[in-house]
């Protein structure tokens, strides 16, 4: 199939740090070019793929202190999705929501990942103003609080199975934490969880400029607080197989729904379990007892910890390769790829009607 990716531009793909949305869209266009299809990514000129890329920006956006307003880049990018969109089969989105009106417009079939959480207020009217857009989740609990929207599937990430090594016998000793500091993945529990079952905690993670008083304020006292509490800053996928690996579990103490947890599957790659508070799709990734521990308070977590050396870390490695490869997302994609393409062909087009209903109607 002829495939164009379309991603964020706030990080490059695959991201040098941070950016879970562009690492998935990197990871799956190099397994599409791997699996025989034509791929194109739309992407920040500083990305690196085998397919074929066209630079929307010269670089990522967030690492580029000229930029101030990202809108603007990423209306350049959909003029140019749009301009080319008849040399494919399909337009796989991964911007959230700014092409939504530009859709019916497409000559190919369209598809979006929707990578954020669906909760938000301002979001229930416009979903409901596009009930016809083919999107997809990445995991059940990322749906509930959704409209009726047209749902083509649910499909959890993947990972390259060779791109974190299984760590058989962990020698740091430590708990960690990966990710954003930020109030909703909760930092201030894992320092908690540490302190009370009597180990070290390292924290690896990017504090952005929204969270930045939260940072001063209530985080880097409480590190300062703690000996047994180190922060190491922002990492990239170059230390993370290291830093996960020798780690004795990782902590997910999350408090918001969160959409997947990109983090969770990394840390099971490596073989290292997840201690994991029951929140979003939690439940959905982590086997409670195989992969890890769900808990619902700080002293379940402690006690969860005090059990980890119990788990199997090579049925967790396993457990991955059943559940979280790349191989396995990019089947699941390409799967309804093929139904859209099938459904919305060249013989056919969206017509919108009176009241905002949509019909196929054939092209003479």
């Amino acid at each position: 199939m002829k495939i164009a990716q379309i991603a964020p531009l706030a990080e490059c793909c695959p991201p040098r740090l941070y950016g879970g949305t562009e690492r998935i869209v990197s990871h799956l266009t190099e397994e599409l070019v791997r699996q025989g299809h034509e791929v194109t990514l739309f992407a920040s000129g500083d990305s690196k793929t085998s397919a074929a890329l066209i630079a929307c920006s010269e670089m990522a956006l967030r690492l580029n202190p000229a930029v101030k307003d990202a809108i603007p880049y990423h209306m350049v990018m959909l003029e140019e999705v749009c301009r080319r969109a008849h040399a494919f089969d399909v337009l796989h989105f991964h911007v959230d929501l700014l092409h939504f009106p530009l859709i019916r417009h497409l000559p190919k079939a369209t598809l979006t990942t929707l990578h954020g959480r669906l909760d938000l207020p301002d979001l229930l009217p416009f979903y409901k103003a596009f009930p016809y857009i083919p999107v997809v989740s990445i995991s059940q609990e990322q749906r509930r609080p959704m409209p009726p929207v047209n749902w083509a599937g649910t499909v959890h990430h993947g990972l390259p199975r060779d791109r974190f090594a299984f760590t058989r016998n962990p020698q740091g000793g430590y708990l960690a934490f990966l990710g954003r500091i930020s109030p909703e993945k909760r930092p201030d529990r894992a320092i908690a969880i540490a302190a009370q079952a009597g180990l070290p905690l390292k924290i690896a993670a990017k504090v952005d400029k929204v969270d930045q008083v939260y940072w001063d304020e209530v985080i880097a006292p409480l590190v300062a607080a703690h000996p047994n509490v180190s922060f190491i800053g922002e990492i990239g996928d170059d230390k993370k197989a290291d830093f996960l690996g020798n780690a004795k579990a990782l902590l997910f103490p999350i408090d918001w729904p969160e959409p997947f947890g990109l983090v969770m599957i990394e840390a099971m790659a490596c073989g290292t379990p997840v201690v994991a508070f029951r929140s979003g799709s939690v439940p959905e990734i982590i086997d409670d007892g195989v992969s890890g521990f769900i808990v619902d308070t700080v002293d379940q977590a402690v006690e969860s910890v005090r059990r980890i050396d119990g788990l199997d870390r090579a049925r967790i490695r396993a457990t991955f390769l059943e559940r979280f490869t790349v191989e396995r997302m990019a089947r699941d994609y390409v799967a309804i790829y093929r139904e859209l393409a099938h459904i919305r062909d060249d013989s056919t087009r969206l017509r919108v009607v009176g009241g905002g209903e949509i019909e196929l109607q054939g092209v003479a």
